[in-house]
């Protein structure tokens, strides 16, 4: 699937969300197919502008998502979704641990 480039203006402008993910021994596989099952229906969403899900290369337990939406309201909508409550309970119970990463602004000078 290919996409338009963003330029690191529209990289900057939005609402980011990162999550760490870790799953349970023996569902790392099932957790990477959910996934990237959910790249598509999540691009397609109006106020999505990036969805990234990333498997470590070293830890292949380890996952880490980065989601920039156009605004917070986009990333509510993003939740309602079919796709994402079907992702959710489906892949929770394959999951160890998952933590928000806190947003932490930066502060110039």
């Amino acid at each position: 699937m290919k996409h338009a480039a963003l330029t690191l203006g529209e990289l900057n402008e939005g609402y980011v969300v990162a999550i760490e993910i870790v799953a349970k021994d023996g569902e790392a596989d099932a957790v990477a197919r959910a996934l990237e099952s959910l790249i598509a229906p999540s691009m397609a969403e109006p106020d999505m502008k990036l969805f990234l899900p990333y498997r470590s290369p070293s830890d292949a337990k380890a996952f880490f998502i980065f989601e920039l939406y156009r605004s917070a309201d986009g990333r509510a909508r993003h939740e309602a979704t079919e796709h994402f409550k079907v992702f959710v309970a489906e892949t929770l119970p394959r999951i160890a641990s998952r933590r928000l990463v806190p947003y932490v602004p930066y502060a110039a000078g």
